[in-house]
């Protein structure tokens, strides 16, 4: 509530307040949406009792299901058994992708369809019913109790469909371990799922990987048989262009690098006589220097180292010695003499006759050496012509024996690569194996109770807070005291509280009474809307009937007249009348009177009792009251009233459907306009107000009557205000 001070007397400076505004600090967000909250509490309490019970009912009413789970592992690489490998690619540790292809493969329609057919599903009527399956046509009608062979196909696809609803894949997070789960109202028919599928993906995984491998293993058989009959077509033509060259080829020899060559029969011949020649030519080269040493000396090493000579020698130097002993004492004519001298000669001839025995076969042997070696020389010759002819002849053999060869690898290569993938597509190693079998689930998975009402009561609250949001943006009440400025651009005056358990005479009569205080506040700030303070004439109007217009004419009346002011209340509505009421005098006499042509206005007064200011009663009910009001006689009582009284008040009708309001307030100063808190709605007041500016009225400002702070969007104090020192005052009495 503003406190504003007295005007300043007399007009020398001319200005304008602002009209009293309640003030406060911006309200925070969440302040704003708990005084939602607060004012549609029982809105909200509804939609959160109403889905809490919904909730309840729904999960007692619910078929308990229960869900088992068995936990595979699956790595990217399958253990090595052999060093044989697969056709299938190998997954690199970054390829992420290889995981997410394993879950799509769990959720896959073949695997379902499968684990379908492995526990006999298909033909099962209590599947079918266990979840609700209504599906028509052929292939669902029982004969005898069971259902059409023909329709087998429909019903694998639709139970895999069923099995598909059912399940979830969890992967656990940063781990190779993936979690299958199965939920049905049965727990026994839970497990048997769970387990059967892990144990189908395994299964089908190493079928997927043997069919893979039986792919490339037929593959590559087509293309060595392709490969075989280029090799023989290869060794074919080898053979062919061979025998027209006759180019003969020693058969292949492993060597020490481990490659495979062919020798041919020429090189091979050329080698060994060329070993051979060079050898001849060594022994010929031997010979030659022996029978050169004999022919030189006489004599050789080998004449020397001959055992005959030798002995003829010996024999020889025997008969000299004893030659020599005879000559000491005979004559050589001595006849033992020359016999011994005879045999030496003899010996000399013998000797002589063996040196030249030996050198004539060294000469032989030098002479076959020569031969021999003049031989091999034109045999080597002779076969390096043939060796080069072979070699130009040799240049397309070549050619061909490299392809044989290349086509001999690549078939080798071939065929060591089929037997691999045989023995691999043996051994069957799988890459996913069962960590946890699906044990029989204890209790069901759902539904849950707790939870359930947890998100009911989650869900009651968001819709509780929707219908209050919808129903605050829907609700067009004004209530609050700062809506006044925002919505119709009126200054505040002031807020009334609702006055229970009273009149508002009695309220008026008890200065104390929060009302008076009130009023008291709305004319402290009638006092800066004029230069001259509290207008001297105003009417106090309201939309529609019932809003406190009147309350607020006889409480301004009433509070002017307590700050020592002379005033006069004139009852304005001609239709419906009630200041005599509260004067307790009829209203045979009244404005209707001066109005239709009365001057005097003394007798149409009457004294307000309690009160102490003079009122005037409507008078009586005119045929039209709005033709009474179009002539200038309205004015004229003003103006005569105004040189008897300081301030002229007048109750006027509501604005909506009359034209009295409008002609009352063009005849004074200003309206003060009367709005019922949480009674009427804001679209009313504009179009009100906007009649009220049709006519030329100026208004001074709203009064919020009918005020009750507890129903208030935000917190202003009026309650506190208007209350302050009324507990104490009543304790103290109470005390005393």
């Amino acid at each position: 509530m503003n406190i504003a001070t007295t005007p300043p007397a007399g007009n020398s400076v001319p200005f304008t307040l602002a009209p009293a505004k309640e003030t406060r600090t911006e309200t925070s967000l969440i302040r704003h949406y708990l005084r939602i909250a607060r004012r549609w509490r029982y809105v909200i309490i509804g939609a959160v009792a109403a889905c809490v019970l919904i909730g309840l009912i729904v999960t007692l009413l619910m078929t308990p299901k229960y869900t088992a789970t068995a936990t595979v592992e699956i790595l990217r690489e399958s253990n090595q058994v052999t060093t044989f490998q697969g056709v299938e690619r190998e997954t690199s540790v970054a390829d992420q992708e290889f995981y997410q292809t394993q879950y799509g493969l769990l959720e896959s329609r073949s695997l379902s369809e499968r684990v379908a057919a492995q526990l006999q599903l298909v033909d099962d009527p209590k599947f079918y019913q266990r979840f609700n399956v209504s599906e028509d046509g052929p292939a669902f009608e029982l004969v005898n109790g069971r259902f059409p062979a023909s329709g087998r196909a429909t019903r694998q696809r639709v139970a895999g469909k069923v099995l598909l609803d059912n399940l979830n894949i969890a992967p656990t997070r940063m781990s190779r371990l993936v979690s299958i789960q199965f939920t049905s109202p049965d727990a026994d028919f839970s497990t048997q799922v769970a387990n059967a599928w892990a144990d189908n993906f395994i299964r089908t995984n190493l079928e997927r990987k043997i069919q893979a491998t039986s792919y490339g293993r037929n593959l590559l058989q087509r293309q060595l048989a392709q490969q075989k009959e280029r090799l023989d077509q290869s060794q074919r033509q080898l053979v062919s262009y061979a025998s027209e060259e006759r180019i003969i080829n020693l058969p292949a020899q492993q060597s020490s690098e481990g490659t495979t060559s062919e020798r041919s029969i020429v090189a091979d011949d050329l080698a060994s006589l060329n070993t051979a020649l060079g050898q001849a030519t060594a022994e010929r080269i031997a010979a030659s220097a022996r029978y050169r040493e004999v022919g030189n000396s006489g004599a050789s090493s080998e004449a020397l180292r001959n055992q005959a000579i030798n002995s003829l020698r010996q024999r020889r130097a025997e008969l000299a010695a004893d030659y020599q002993r005879l000559m000491t004492q005979f004559e050589p004519g001595y006849p033992a003499a020359r016999a011994i001298q005879s045999q030496i000669d003899q010996l000399d001839r013998s000797i002589r006759n063996e040196e030249q025995r030996v050198l004539a076969s060294f000469e032989a042997d030098y002479r076959g050496a020569l031969k021999r070696e003049q031989g091999l020389q034109q045999r080597v010759d002779q076969l390096k012509g043939n060796y080069l002819d072979l070699r130009r002849r040799s240049i397309q053999y070549n050619i061909y024996q490299q392809e044989v060869d290349t086509n001999r690898a690549l078939y080798d290569g071939l065929l060591q690569r089929v037997k691999e993938i045989g023995i691999a597509n043996g051994v069957g190693v799988n890459n996913i194996s069962i960590v946890d079998q699906a044990d029989l689930p204890e209790k069901p998975s759902s539904p849950r109770l707790g939870v359930n009402l947890i998100l009911s009561l989650l869900a009651g609250l968001g819709l509780g807070a929707a219908l209050a949001l919808a129903l605050e943006q829907m609700d067009e009440a004004i209530a609050d005291p700062e809506e006044i400025e925002r919505q119709f651009g009126l200054p505040l005056l002031g807020a009334v509280p609702k006055v229970d358990g009273q009149t508002p005479m009695e309220a008026l009569t008890d200065r104390k009474s929060e009302l008076v205080d009130a009023y008291i506040a709305v004319q402290t700030n009638l006092a800066f809307t004029t230069e001259h303070g509290v207008p001297r004439s105003l009417s106090v109007t309201s939309t529609r009937p019932a809003e406190g217009k009147s309350t607020t004419a006889l409480a301004l009346a009433t509070v002017l007249t307590r700050s020592g002011r002379n005033v006069i209340l004139i009852d304005g509505d001609m239709r419906s009348p009630s200041v005599h009421h509260l004067g307790g005098v009829s209203h045979d006499r009244g404005l209707s009177n001066f109005l239709a042509g009365q001057d005097d206005v003394s007798s149409l007064t009457f004294a307000m009792r309690g009160l102490g200011f003079t009122a005037m009663s409507a008078g009586p009910i005119p045929p039209n009251a709005a033709e009474l009001l179009t002539g200038s006689r309205l004015s004229i009582l003003i103006e005569r009233l105004l040189q008897a009284y300081d301030h002229v008040i007048i109750d006027s009708p509501p604005v909506m459907g009359l034209a009295d309001a409008p002609l009352i307030a063009s005849r004074v100063e200003g309206v003060v306009y009367a709005v019922e808190s949480h009674g009427i709605r804001s679209t009313l007041v504009k179009t009100a107000l906007a009649r009220l500016a049709a006519a030329n009225a100026h208004v001074f400002g709203g009064v919020l009557t009918k005020f009750e702070a507890r129903k208030a969007h935000y917190g202003y104090g009026y309650e506190y205000g208007y209350g302050y020192g009324r507990e104490r005052s009543s304790g103290a009495k109470s005390d005393s």
